[in-house]
């Protein structure tokens, strides 16, 4: 009799989950608590502005640098090093007397954040079968709104009774933890304790992953499909980074509403992202698993979730702040849904030797776009003409990022030949 397969692939998910939401908590402590901060460092909102294209410089580049390190180094070392840089750049937030010194650090957390989700979707690629990757991914990507919800509140507490600078560490010191739990407990699941013949049986169930290539991060650059997702990420990517950085002052300049009514409204939008993450990779692992091919299901579970966003993009138009509060939460469900299934079309076409090197070049597409679209285009549109055309244009951005997809990524088959940019 056959022992029943072990479950340890969902205990690696637990650890990614917990280590992508300290990373998006690292990085949100800035934004909670700037109005205490450039009061204690005395230093301008434009400085603040370089503060955080710092960041996102950082973050873009970042992701070039970290693809190629993961994939050389391996998932295990390759996740450590960056967990250990962005650890490390985070306390470090806590000795700046200055905008310039705390850009600097701000650039250095930038830069080993950027290895996060490089180094998630690998792990996620070498253990999960094609048919739970997208649900994988849609669970460890809703670490990223878990920090997002209760971050603000946990932050501001510990501001009043700690200091800002204390929140700072005590976010190095959950990385070091995290650091600590991922160095003893990662193996490939070839070597891992935990893992039986059963589990074995099913995360290496794909025939087409059983013998598979080596693929340098020079040569990824040769195929279509790697820009198919690269531009994918930098139309799609800016509008996340739009409801994060503009919701709250949207909804007070047109909105009307206080501090403490958004303070109610953000956690909802952001509960309603990680239904939305998890539903978008359980879709389309539903459809695989009747029977669909992968390509199709992942283009039509994509372009049902881009088809949500010109809906939701009439928030900016209605009267109503409940209507437009649940159609921003219908726009930030469908992106997170739409993230879960993009990130893991990487991994169904490129050798899992190439996956952090795809997923970093994307991220920096994702990076350039967001530093377009969300740093240096909204200022300008909102002065001058409002928040309609932002809106509008982020309700566009995914139909257009779809039909990268469909025309480069094609039918999303394992690449076995020679590149044909």
């Amino acid at each position: 009799m056959h022992s029943q397969p072990s479950k340890a692939r969902w205990w690696i998910l637990a650890l990614l989950f917990l280590i992508t939401t300290n990373n998006y908590l690292d990085r949100i402590v800035l934004g909670i608590l700037s109005p205490v901060i450039l009061d204690d460092l005395h230093f301008t909102k434009l400085e603040y502005g370089y503060v955080n294209a710092a960041f996102q410089g950082a973050y873009a580049v970042g992701f070039l640098m970290m693809g190629w390190v993961i994939d050389r180094m391996g998932t295990r070392k390759g996740y450590a090093i960056a967990i250990t840089m962005w650890s490390l750049a985070a306390g470090l937030h806590s000795l700046s007397r200055s905008f310039v010194q705390l850009g600097f650090w701000r650039a250095m957390l930038g830069l080993g954040e950027s290895g996060n989700f490089p180094a998630a979707i690998k792990a996620v690629t070498e253990w999960f079968p094609k048919k739970e990757r997208a649900f994988a991914t849609g669970i460890f990507n809703a670490g990223t709104n878990v920090a997002t919800m209760i971050g603000p509140p946990v932050f501001v507490w510990m501001n009043y009774h700690f200091g800002w600078r204390t929140c700072f560490f005590i976010t190095a010191t959950s990385g070091l933890v995290c650091l600590l739990a991922w160095w003893l407990f990662y193996r490939l699941p070839r070597d891992h304790k935990m893992v039986n013949a059963g589990e074995l049986a099913i995360i290496e169930s794909d025939v087409d992953e059983r013998v598979e290539r080596k693929m340098t991060w020079g040569q990824a650059l040769g195929y279509r499909q790697t820009y198919g997702f690269a531009f994918a990420k930098f139309f799609a990517d800016p509008v996340w980074w739009f409801y994060l950085t503009w919701l709250t002052l949207y909804f007070k300049e047109a909105r009307g509403l206080s501090l403490e009514q958004i303070g109610w409204a953000l956690p909802v939008i952001y509960l309603m992202a990680d239904f939305g993450s998890v539903a978008g990779g359980w879709v389309s692992g539903f459809l695989i698993g009747r029977g669909w091919p992968v390509g199709k299901a992942r283009k039509f579970t994509m372009g049902a979730f881009a088809a949500c966003m010109p809906i939701a993009a009439t928030a900016v138009a209605v009267k109503e702040t409940w209507l437009a509060i649940a159609l921003i939460s219908l726009a930030t469900a469908a992106h997170q849904g739409w993230s879960a299934n993009l990130y893991t079309t990487v991994s169904d076409v490129f050798p899992k030797s190439a996956v952090a090197s795809v997923t970093g070049i994307g991220g920096f597409f994702g990076g350039i776009g967001g530093v377009i679209f969300t740093a240096l285009l909204p200022g300008y549109l909102v002065m001058h003409f409002g928040y309609y055309p932002l809106f509008v244009m982020m309700g566009g951005f995914h139909v257009i990022a779809w039909t990268f997809v469909h025309i480069y990524l094609g039918d999303m088959k394992k690449l076995t030949d020679e590149p044909a940019v």
